[in-house]
C-alpha cells in the first residue's frame, strides 16, 4: 500500500531533503527511523512533493512512501506516535494516511507554495524567528515589491533565476506571488506559488524583488530579467533560511491523481 506523509521540518541543521553521504538530511533521517521501526528495506520508494535545499524549512511538505499490506496494517494505527517518538526534534510527520495507489507526492502535485520572510526593523530578526526570517539591512516599500512581483506572474521561461540542469525546462508557471507586511511585528511576507519551481528559483525572484523593493532597481527590473536564457549574474539569491515550503496542493477526485502525473511529466518545450 500507498502511505501519504504530511511533513515539517526546521530545515536550519539540514543539508536539504534528499539523502546525501556524510550529511544530515530530512530524507536520510526519515528513512532512518522508518528502518527501525519497520525493518530495513520494509519502507520503499520514499518520493517527496519539492527537495527542499539546504537550510530551507517546511511546515506543509508531503511525501509517500510504499509499504507491505501486512506491515501496515499491524503497525498503521500506532506509526505515527512511534515516528514522534524517534525522530529528532527538527522533524515531524504532523500526519499519515493510506493514499490511493495512483498518488504520487511529486508528480500529482498541481502546485507548490512557499512563504519568505524578511524584517526591515533596525534590530533586525526577532530573537524567536532568526532561524526563518531574513534581517534586511535597508527600507522596504510594500507597493514597489509587489509592483516587481506583478511582472512575474504567469508562464514563463525562469532560465535567469534558476540553477540550470541539463535536459531540464525552466519554464514554469506561477500563479501567485505577492507581499504583505503582518500587523502583529511588521514583518514582509513574501507568497509564491507554482506548478513546480527549478532549483533555487524561489530565493532568486525573492533576491531580485527585494532590491527593487528597496529602491535600488526599479520595480520593473525583476521582470525584465525573463528574456534571459541563462542564469543571471545579476541575480542574487536570498539566503535559504527566510524560505518555508507551507503548501502542496493534490486534486481531489482519486481518479484526477493518475492523469495529473502523466500530466505533469511531460517536458515543457519552450517556445521560439
Amino acid at each position: 500500500m500507498r502511505a501519504r506523509l504530511d511533513i515539517a521540518y526546521d530545515g536550519t541543521e539540514f543539508s536539504g531533503w534528499a539523502v546525501q553521504p556524510e550529511r544530515r538530511t530530512v530524507a536520510g533521517a526519515l528513512l532512518e527511523v522508518l528502518e527501525q521501526i519497520l525493518g530495513a528495506g520494509v519502507a520503499t520508494g520514499l518520493t517527496v512533493a519539492g527537495r527542499t535545499d539546504a537550510g530551507v524549512h517546511a511546515t506543509g511538505q508531503v511525501a509517500h512512501v510504499d509499504l507491505p499490506d501486512p506491515v501496515w496494517a499491524a503497525t498503521g494505527p500506532t506509526l505515527l506516535r512511534r515516528l514522534a517518538g524517534l525522530l529528532p526534534g527538527d522533524v515531524r510527520v504532523m500526519a499519515l494516511a493510506e493514499a490511493p495507489a495512483e498518488f504520487d507526492a511529486r508528480f500529482s502535485a498541481t502546485y507548490r507554495r512557499y512563504q519568505y520572510r524578511v524584517t526591515d526593523a533596525p534590530w533586525g530578526a526577532s530573537p524567536l524567528r532568526r532561524r526563518d526570517t531574513l534581517a534586511w539591512p535597508r527600507a522596504l516599500d510594500v507597493e514597489r515589491l509587489n509592483a516587481a512581483a506583478a511582472g512575474l506572474v504567469g508562464e514563463h521561461d525562469f532560465a535567469a533565476f534558476c540553477k540550470r540542469k541539463e535536459n531540464a525546462t525552466t519554464i514554469r508557471e506561477v500563479t501567485r506571488l505577492d507581499w504583505h507586511r503582518t500587523a502583529a511585528d511588521g514583518v514582509l511576507v513574501a507568497t509564491v506559488q507554482a506548478d513546480a519551481f527549478c532549483q533555487a528559483m524561489v530565493r532568486s525572484l525573492v533576491g531580485a524583488m527585494l532590491v527593487a523593493g528597496d529602491g535600488r532597481r526599479p520595480p520593473e527590473w525583476p521582470a525584465g530579467q525573463l528574456t534571459r536564457r541563462e542564469r543571471s549574474s545579476a541575480v542574487t539569491v536570498a539566503p535559504a533560511h527566510g524560505l518555508t515550503l507551507v503548501g502542496v496542493g493534490y486534486p481531489e477526485d482519486a481518479g484526477a491523481l493518475a492523469a495529473r502525473a502523466a500530466a505533469t511529466r511531460r517536458l515543457r518545450i519552450p517556445a521560439d
